[in-house]
């Protein structure tokens, strides 16, 4: 079963020059299941891409179907509600509330499904990410790699039917790098989850199934 399609998806922005094309005629098919890297040079329209698939951002043209939900005929509530049933995303810079610790920060988005058991989840979750003794501990007690786990945990917590990850190990160093790659795909394999990365980090391109280029916002 296809869960994401596009067709003839393209975004264009205004700028002081006149009209900026970052994605055009982008055409993609995933399997419910299957792994995915994004690669590309910077500029090339990838972080774009992302936001569109996961319906953080709107296309100028074209059409965006998510498990047969057409995200360009959607409202913003519309599509949050979508992200929040189906959708999981792990960005660089992680995106960890400061003043919640990391227990809050991955009940959070169980919290706004309503979970009473979002205690009881997101404890579990990291426990299995190796943050068991840090709980309570505020994003800026943490190192950038815990960070990046909390953001993991947060992300596979309300176990989506697809992940989204921006250069999911872009700030962290080779060997926490490796262990979040390890952890992904784990994550990954024991929940089906459609993983769909950004990445130019060629370690974890290859260990998807697939390999889409973009170059100047074309598949090539």
């Amino acid at each position: 079963m296809n869960i994401i399609e596009t067709k003839n998806l393209g975004k264009t922005v205004p700028t002081s020059d006149g009209s900026l094309c970052i994605l055009s005629s982008v055409e993609l098919t995933i399997r419910q299941g299957e792994s995915i890297a994004i690669i590309g040079a910077s500029g090339s329209g990838k972080s774009t891409l992302l936001g569109l698939l996961a319906g953080l951002d709107c296309p100028t043209q074209g059409q965006i179907t998510i498990n047969q939900h057409d995200l360009t005929k959607m409202n913003e509530d519309g599509r949050a509600a979508l992200r929040n049933q189906l959708i999981g995303f792990v960005f660089q810079s992680f995106q960890l509330l400061p003043t919640l610790t990391a227990l809050e920060n991955v009940m959070l988005p169980l919290e706004l499904r309503g979970d009473k058991q979002a205690k009881k989840a997101a404890s579990a979750l990291l426990d299995r990410v190796g943050l068991k003794q840090r709980l309570t501990h505020t994003p800026m007690k943490l190192s950038g790699g815990e960070q990046q786990r909390v953001a993991l945990a947060r992300a596979f917590v309300t176990e989506p039917a697809i992940l989204f990850a921006d250069e999911p190990t872009g700030n962290l160093d080779s060997k926490t790098g490796e262990q979040i790659i390890e952890l992904l795909f784990e994550l990954n394999q024991e929940k089906q989850t459609t993983l769909v990365l950004v990445t130019h980090d060629t370690a974890l391109a290859e260990r998807c199934q697939r390999t889409i280029k973009l170059e100047a916002g074309c598949i090539v």
